[in-house]
């Protein structure tokens, strides 16, 4: 006569392999939840096409493709890195047309904020109402946030400084609407 606990061992034991059984024949693609073993399979069901592959790997999500050279997404026209102080142009295709040329972001009390911004306006004779200081060539991009000429060795309120011929450039080239990318 066997032990109430042998006969718990014994139940629990026949339920985990069961239990496994099924997972595995889940996993394995050849039952079903509510299926008694070695009753015949379902027909499998049609996938979307947007589904994953019939191969059971799902699918990933595409990368977005660089502008080679620099750290920003193809599609950014203007693109800056706060860490190397660097800018540039692009075709918003994935090519360089202009750049690299050097550009100083915000100081840590006033950073220059990252991501992917849309220009806003343009304005060749800026002077700010903040800080009443002459912003040529201004392209905002951010609230209160623009490229334009400025030093090089003095960090902004946030804005991104370019040198005169880079802003020069910058505000040419770039239209309401174009996409800039600031990465630190």
């Amino acid at each position: 006569m066997s032990s109430p606990a042998s006969s718990r061992r014994r139940s629990t034991a026949a339920l985990l392999i069961a239990l496994v059984a099924t997972m595995s024949a889940l996993l394995a693609g050849t039952a079903t939840a509510g299926t008694a073993p070695g009753s015949p399979a379902p027909a499998p069901i049609a996938r979307p096409v947007a589904d994953a592959p019939a191969t059971g790997v799902p699918t990933v999500p595409a990368i977005p493709a660089l502008t080679r050279g620099t750290p920003c997404k193809s599609s950014a026209v203007a693109c800056v890195d706060l860490s190397s102080q660097q800018a540039w142009l692009t075709d918003g295709e994935g090519n360089v047309t202009y750049g690299p040329v050097g550009a100083l972001g915000g100081t840590r009390k006033y950073p220059t904020p990252t991501g992917t911004f849309s220009v806003d306006y343009k304005d060749a004779d800026h002077v700010s109402n903040l800080y009443d200081a002459d912003m040529p060539y201004s392209v905002f991009f951010a609230p209160a946030i623009a490229f334009h000429t400025g030093s090089l060795s003095e960090r902004s309120h946030g804005c991104i400084h370019l040198g005169r011929t880079a802003s020069k450039r910058f505000f040419a080239n770039l239209s309401p609407g174009d996409t800039v990318q600031v990465v630190s």
